[in-house]
């Protein structure tokens, strides 16, 4: 059985930009609004949820910290939209991705750990392993396409296994 050690990388714009955007602030334009009292941080994330005639949806997910090493033992992805997850906190969280295809290439794995304050929006088709929290009870606003059961015909989200290869996710 192949094993493959993962360590978190610091998440960047740049080395998170095969897998989607890095949800913040830093570096971008805003704009004064509301008479001097708010800055305005206009198109941080670029959603796609509209295959299909989708809908965009807002949800709330409260996370279980995780123990490490953790073992990831499958990967997720959403092949027809994106998704966002942006901290209601500011602990870091932690995000085990592989870029987008058919099946993912295990040895593509990496991880990213948030300083924080970013949040981060997956492409469409990413694989990815579930919310990887660091403490309990951090909440999450997630934003994706409205899953309406009697209406889609598309695949909201593909599961695989990756059982046959032992990937650890250490803390460094």
């Amino acid at each position: 059985m192949q094993n493959i050690k993962l360590i978190p990388e610091k998440l960047t714009a740049e080395n998170f930009s095969d897998f989607g955007e890095v949800v913040s602030i830093e570096s971008k334009e805003s704009k004064t609004i509301n008479d001097g009292f708010a800055e305005k941080f206009s198109d941080i994330a670029t959603l796609d949820t509209l295959e299909e005639k989708g809908q965009t949806s807002v949800h709330m997910f409260v996370a279980k910290s995780r123990r490490f090493p953790l073992h990831i033992s499958m990967l997720e992805k959403h092949p027809y939209f994106s998704q966002t997850f942006i901290p209601r906190h500011s602990s870091p969280f932690i995000v085990v991705v592989a870029p987008p295809s058919k099946s993912p290439v295990i040895e593509n794995l990496r991880a990213f750990i948030t300083n924080g304050q970013q949040g981060v929006n997956y492409s469409r088709g990413v694989w990815h392993f579930p919310l990887i929290s660091t403490n309990d009870s951090s909440e999450f606003i997630v934003i994706d396409r409205k899953h309406n059961e009697d209406l889609d015909t598309i695949e909201q989200c593909e599961v695989i296994s990756v059982d046959d290869v032992n990937v650890l996710l250490e803390l460094s």
